[in-house]
């Protein structure tokens, strides 16, 4: 029988706090923390930013040497653990694992220094001699080993804008594999550092703007224009059941249902059935019905055919549920890419205790087609037991995550 993992710590910066209390209470008020920012060679863009203490957890060398991906890692991992009161002193670190979801890395680095040698007559002399440990996919998860003296497997996963939901369910598996014991779980972005990024949603007319930088990203409304690109991270602790209640954790909810698929139909189009088929699989394994669900958290990206194909997904299960609420999140904070489903799932996490269920960004003008029962515009009071996350991402990558309210 596989090990129940319970989630005892987290760990995150957004762009709306850098702590869950603080982030979760701008949630309930429906505040935006979405600004604009001056991006070399683009310009005035909308983008969600975070204002945490890079010196916090480390020293002003590493920082130097590191990465903003890293630092954000650090930051995370570093909260979750002092969340979840484990002392590192007293456990075997070979047997703590770190797993990081990424939508990508090392082209914040790369960008910066081509960019400097053609405003220096291609002078190689300024490439800078740390650029390959930055740059390499598992810095960020690298960074946090190197921080915390962690000496198990310590890596990232690339999967676009689903692998904060993999990070999870990789460090879960994990621990049930018996690999490690305990594990720091989750996803992380900087990609407001990179003005490639923006330049490619825009070349795509994906990317979200409007003078005013709060209307700039508007999920499921008929008038929205695209995403708004965000950095963030949101890291977990997790352990075993037995584990947690043996040293007399605080359990937050326990991971009971997951689901990995791809669409292997575009680049960049979503596929409604194959993300209705990760729903349901999910399901099945946490061995659920649609209407047990109190809370459905939507991918929500705010670009027309991403918002379409996930509502009629998302309808065709939930329609007939009166039990489930709908919400998502990206209109407050933009797109953390990687960080986007742990950052999202975190959310709503405290709607365990508080009992109530987030609003999502006020719609002015729903899209007929994103048409849903439920969907949340004010916070509402309800007691949750269940919630599910999605997370789905380019190349047709889809996960999906249940959480139980914790019984004990």
């Amino acid at each position: 029988m596989k090990s129940r993992i319970v989630i005892t710590g987290i760990g995150l910066t957004s762009p709306l706090g850098n702590d869950l209390n603080t982030y979760r209470k701008n949630l309930l008020e429906g505040n935006c923390g979405i600004t604009h920012i001056e991006l070399p060679h683009i310009g005035k863009v909308a983008a969600g930013l975070c204002d945490f203490d890079e010196r916090r957890h480390q020293s002003r060398k590493m920082r130097k040497r590191g990465t903003r991906a890293g630092a954000i890692s650090i930051y995370c991992a570093n909260e979750a653990l002092l969340d979840s009161n484990v002392e590192l002193s007293g456990v075997d670190k070979s047997r703590i694992g770190i797993y990081l979801g990424i939508t990508e890395h090392g082209n914040v680095e790369t960008e910066n220094e081509v960019s400097a040698l053609y405003q220096n007559d291609l002078d190689l002399g300024l490439w800078s001699h740390h650029h390959n440990p930055r740059t390499v996919s598992n810095s960020p998860a690298g960074e946090v080993s190197l921080n915390l003296g962690i000496t198990g497997p310590t890596y990232t996963i690339g999967a676009a804008c689903a692998a904060g939901n993999l990070g999870l369910i990789h460090g879960m598996q994990m621990i049930q594999l018996g690999e490690v014991d305990m594990a720091l779980a989750g996803g992380v972005s900087e990609s407001t550092a990179t003005f490639g990024i923006f330049a490619a949603f825009a070349a795509q007319n994906a990317l979200g703007n409007h003078p005013d930088p709060h209307e700039a990203t508007k999920p499921l409304d008929i008038n929205r224009k695209g995403i708004v690109v965000s950095e963030g991270g949101c890291i977990y602790t997790l352990e075993r059941l037995e584990d947690a209640k043996a040293r007399g954790a605080k359990i937050y909810g326990e991971i009971v249902g997951h689901h990995i698929n791809s669409d292997a139909s575009d680049f960049v189009l979503p596929n409604k059935e194959r993300q209705k088929e990760c729903i349901v699989k999910a399901l099945k394994k946490a061995g659920l019905k649609a209407n047990d669900m109190d809370i459905v958290n939507l991918h929500a990206t705010g670009t027309v055919q991403g918002d379409i194909q996930e509502i009629e997904s998302v309808r065709d299960i939930f329609d007939e549920c009166q039990n489930t609420h709908i919400n998502f999140t990206k209109g407050f904070i933009g797109h953390t890419m990687g960080a986007a489903g742990a950052l999202e799932l975190a959310g709503n996490i405290p709607s365990f205790f508080d009992g109530y269920v987030h609003p999502a960004k006020k719609i002015e003008n729903l899209d007929p087609k994103c048409q849903l029962k439920n969907l949340v515009q004010e916070k509402i009071k309800k007691s949750c037991k269940y919630i599910l996350n999605n997370s789905f991402g380019m190349l047709g990558i889809n996960s999906v995550l249940i959480i139980k309210r914790s019984e004990i």
